[in-house]
């Protein structure tokens, strides 16, 4: 999970590397959060995406309920 205090000391690593320089534990810290934040990101992706539901419809029944709107004018 993707906390507050995660994304602060990713973003402070960041900052120092753009100062200072990491030293080697630091830089293999900033690895492991970097590592942990995509893994949260691609854990919640793939529950969104799991939790989609298709509705198969015919064809002619989308088209019927589908508007388009350009400018004034409202096409069915």
């Amino acid at each position: 999970m993707i906390t507050p205090e995660l994304l602060e000391r990713i973003n402070a690593l960041a900052r120092k590397k753009r100062t200072h320089g990491l030293s080697e534990e630091e830089t293999q810290e900033q690895a492991n959060l970097r590592r942990m934040y995509l893994d949260s990101i691609k854990e919640q992706v793939k529950g969104m995406l799991d939790h989609i539901e298709f509705v198969d419809q015919p064809k002619a029944q989308y088209l019927h309920q589908t508007n388009i709107t350009l400018g004034q004018k409202v096409f069915h």
